[in-house]
């Protein structure tokens, strides 16, 4: 399973296309509305580190979870992703709407007087995160929308211009003070088992036989929090009482219950999307839980 988001796994997950080019272009850029690349049908965001970096004018109400903190937003934030650093965000509530380019390192460092990490906002440990009044707001927007334009222009000298909205962008956020209102999630513990129920839920509900329940072992979901897996299930057994597998377990179940209630796919369709590799092995696992096999659950 890779823990590392590509450009190209950017591309095909949002859009289904590659850029010409793209493995060539080491300074890509690339600026987008994010309503065009979030809506409904659109994937989960990964909790995971990206090989790029990206910047997003986001609003609405969020939280959003990097490295080991989470930080609660709500209202327009200017946020910073450093490839290094694994995140996602949750949505709370409301549509999330504004706008994210993303770019690798070599489009910026051309005309850098120092290396890109060392900008507050970009380093291992620094505050990505940057509350807007209705002017900052105002501002950071107009630079979404003259990137925009740009980018769509045949311009010879675009990028170069393009370039100089990324670092205008950039200093303005210095000049902000950076958020401090991290969310308090009342300790350690319950942060990472918040994050793992995020995890878990995004893979369902299970909408037709081709998607697969993928993360389905406490190894699994360690990687993909970049956490050691005894780490992972003290701290579930801490904030819960149930361990790692027993919440899997539940949630697999009740999808499985679901999908036999409430679908005509056959057995072995349900057991593939489940994550099984032979029906058999479902077959064993829902005995097990409910004392009875999958066929005749759906007869009840």
């Amino acid at each position: 399973m890779s823990t590392t988001e590509t450009l190209e796994d950017f591309y095909q997950q949002k859009f289904s296309y590659l850029p010409e080019n793209l493995k060539q272009d080491l300074g890509h850029f690339n600026v987008f509305r994010l309503e065009d690349c979030h809506d409904a049908d659109s994937p989960p965001i990964n909790y995971s580190r990206r090989d790029f970096y990206k910047v997003c004018l986001i609003r609405g109400r969020n939280i959003y979870h990097y490295a080991d903190k989470s930080i609660e937003i709500d209202g327009p934030t200017l946020i910073f992703f450093n490839p290094q650093v694994p995140y996602t965000w949750e949505p709370v509530s409301g549509d999330q709407t504004g706008f994210f380019c993303i770019f690798r390192e070599a489009f910026f460092t051309e005309n850098l007087r120092s290396n890109i990490y060392d900008l507050p906002m970009f380093k291992i440990g620094g505050k990505p995160a940057y509350f807007l009044n209705e002017v900052q707001e105002k501002f950071i927007s107009d630079i979404f929308l003259k990137m925009l334009e740009e980018i769509n222009s045949d311009y010879r000298y675009k990028y170069d211009l393009i370039r100089n909205y990324l670092t205008e962008m950039i200093h303005t956020a210095m000049k902000i003070e950076p958020t401090e209102r991290l969310y308090q999630h009342p300790d350690a513990n319950s942060r990472i088992t918040s994050v793992f129920t995020e995890l878990l839920e995004r893979q369902f509900p299970i909408e037709s036989p081709s998607q697969r329940f993928s993360l389905r072992s406490a190894k699994d979901f360690a990687e993909k929090l970049y956490v050691h897996v005894n780490h992972l299930n003290r701290a579930i057994k801490t904030t819960t009482g149930k361990t790692t597998t027993d919440l899997i377990t539940e949630r697999l179940t009740n999808e499985a219950m679901a999908l036999l209630k409430h679908t005509d796919w056959n057995i072995s369709e349900i057991s593939y999307c489940l994550g099984f590799e032979e029906p058999a092995h479902f077959n064993n696992f829902f005995k097990k839980q409910l004392q009875m096999n999958p066929s005749a659950y759906r007869l009840i």
